[in-house]
């Protein structure tokens, strides 16, 4: 199956989905914004961390939540057994949360890095994904993208971008907008890109949960292979 034709499908089924949601997808009220915020919460909550240990942040939307998998094979979960795996001390903390926009998770950042135990060592970003299926404006997605990593850079923590690429029923004009954001961004505040978070997964029936939106198990444990040799290096 083509790439083309895969995002083609990727992209309808998560219409599909939104139509199904869109009360509760698109404006979250104040009661479902408190909720998420609880959440991100409680996913940064664990045992102490030890002084000898880098603290990753993976800061995205349900591609990083684990959605449709156990937390215990989500891609911070299992980013963080690699890295231990490799030899590199790490805990890798989720802050992802299903449905968010760039916009969205513009609007927790402080409060998630305000609850950790201490500054990150790496920020791993992946937004985006939610904007481009909704057809949000890319110019709005690349400009709260730049709010977040200026955020970040005040706060001197270094970051990692998973980018996310537009799908093709989407227009040429619009993937022209979008696609660039990610590499632009990368070189504009010195940033580490792995391009595509659903590379190689997405055109793999095998490797999607049944929705084709997500990554199952195995989808994530592809992820993570590809990922970790980039996430070891902004380590060092």
């Amino acid at each position: 199956m083509s790439l083309s034709r895969s995002l083609n499908i990727f992209a309808a089924l998560f219409a599909l989905h939104l139509v199904s949601a869109c009360s509760d997808r698109q404006e979250p009220n104040a009661p479902a914004r408190e909720k998420k915020v609880s959440e991100t919460k409680g996913a940064v909550e664990r045992a102490p961390l030890a002084p000898d240990q880098k603290l990753v942040l993976a800061f995205g939307d349900s591609l990083y939540a684990g959605y449709g998998v156990p937390q215990s094979e989500s891609f911070p979960h299992e980013l963080e057994e690699a890295l231990n795996a490799d030899g590199v001390k790490a805990r890798v903390y989720n802050a992802g949360v299903s449905g968010d926009t760039t916009a969205a998770g513009r609007q927790r950042l402080s409060f998630t890095l305000d609850g950790l135990p201490r500054k990150p060592d790496l920020v791993i970003l992946g937004l985006g994904g939610n904007d481009m299926l909704r057809g949000l404006d890319p110019d709005q997605t690349r400009q709260n993208l730049i709010a977040i990593l200026e955020e970040l850079k005040r706060r001197d923590i270094p970051v990692m971008l998973t980018g996310m690429v537009a799908a093709p029923n989407l227009g040429r004009d619009f993937a022209g907008s979008f696609n660039g954001i990610y590499p632009d961004l990368a070189k504009a505040y010195d940033a580490p890109l792995y391009p595509f978070f659903l590379d190689g997964v997405v055109t793999d029936p095998a490797l999607m949960l049944q929705d084709g939106l997500h990554p199952n198990e195995r989808g994530i444990d592809f992820i993570v292979g590809k990922v970790t040799p980039l996430v070891q290096r902004a380590l060092k």
